[in-house]
């Protein structure tokens, strides 16, 4: 009885063994490889499927998008080395299941070097400039490329990104030092354009400015002649026999005494008005009075001095010789 259970156990254990040898699932989004006796039978989908025991296999392929990433170092054809990112997103063709298990081994080791290679076919051919401009179609490139060739082996390339461009440190402090000398010129020209501007529009208003004070100092002189010809009259009128001359030295001796007097009690002055004889006013007003006239009167004092002098001979006579030459009383000479 003892060995019968035992038997019984067994054939049991070996029966329940042989089942979940052939039962099997397949999960979403991933696709079964069945071999039978090591040679390919069929492709499962997701679901519970059957194998037979001890003859075949079930092999499972991944068909979500995957992500791979390289750093690629090349050189421009400046010769400035950089450093390029790539980002991949590539996944199995669901037709295409049987070449991307069978014919690729170690797939995104195939796609480094395919993308490696499309970098170092296309940097070199360009400037660091022309790098960072073409940033996005050095991507579709390297896109169009290895999605040329991964699709033999069943994988579809979704993107390949050209995620950066990095220079040497060096290189990338240069062309901000650059970068910030073009921008500090842009905005000195910019500050000289404002200031040039402003200094315009001060001209004209300086212009406006002294216009209308040009204006006002016409009106003041006409308005100041007219209060001098209402005086002349009032003052012939009430001074019977004097003349318009007379009123006009009055009025000029007048004024010449205040603008003394402005002078002396203005404090912080530094104006010098001569001359400050006795006898400056009567030849201030001399002087003016002439202007007027349009004439010409000489100051109190040329006469007489004119009148010392005997009259110049026209030929005067040679200084004796080896005696030093008399100063002209005439020309100082």
């Amino acid at each position: 009885m003892p060995l019968f259970v035992i038997f019984v156990a067994i054939i049991l254990f070996f029966l329940l063994v042989t089942l979940l040898k052939t039962l099997y699932t397949v999960r979403t989004a991933t696709a079964g490889v069945v071999e039978r006796f090591g040679k390919f039978n069929r492709i499962t989908r997701p679901g519970l499927h059957f194998l037979i025991p001890f003859g075949e296999r079930v092999y499972f392929v991944d068909l979500q998008v995957k992500q791979a990433q390289f750093s690629v170092e090349t050189k421009t054809r400046d010769n400035v080395f950089v450093q390029i990112p790539v980002s991949v997103q590539y996944v199995v063709l669901d037709d295409k299941i049987y070449d991307a298990f069978y014919k690729l081994s170690m797939p995104q080791k195939q796609i480094e070097s395919f993308v490696f290679n499309s970098i170092l076919g296309h940097v070199p051919k360009l400037t660091l400039d022309e790098t960072f401009e073409q940033q996005s179609g050095i991507s579709v490139a390297v896109k169009v490329e290895l999605d040329a060739i991964m699709s033999g082996f069943g994988f579809n390339i979704l993107t390949a990104l050209v995620t950066d461009i990095i220079p040497d440190v060096k290189v990338k402090a240069a062309m901000n030092d650059i970068n910030a000398a073009q921008r500090a010129q842009v905005a000195a020209q910019a500050r000289g354009e404002a200031e040039k501007i402003l200094k315009v529009k001060q001209a004209e208003a300086e212009a406006q400015s002294k216009a209308l004070q040009g204006q006002g100092i016409a009106a003041e002189r006409q308005a100041i002649i007219d209060g001098l010809s209402a005086s002349i009259e009032h003052f012939q009128q009430g001074v019977p026999g004097a003349s318009a001359e007379d009123v006009m030295a009055l009025v000029l001796l007048t004024q010449y005494f205040d603008t003394l007097r402005d002078i002396g009690t203005r404090g912080g002055t530094n104006t010098l008005f001569l001359p400050n004889s006795p006898g400056a006013a009567s030849e201030f007003q001399t002087q003016i009075l002439a202007g007027l006239r349009g004439g010409h009167t000489p100051a109190p004092g040329i006469d007489a001095a004119r009148a010392v002098l005997p009259p110049r001979p026209t030929n005067p006579p040679a200084p004796p010789v080896g005696t030093p030459g008399t100063p002209d009383p005439y020309t100082g000479q």
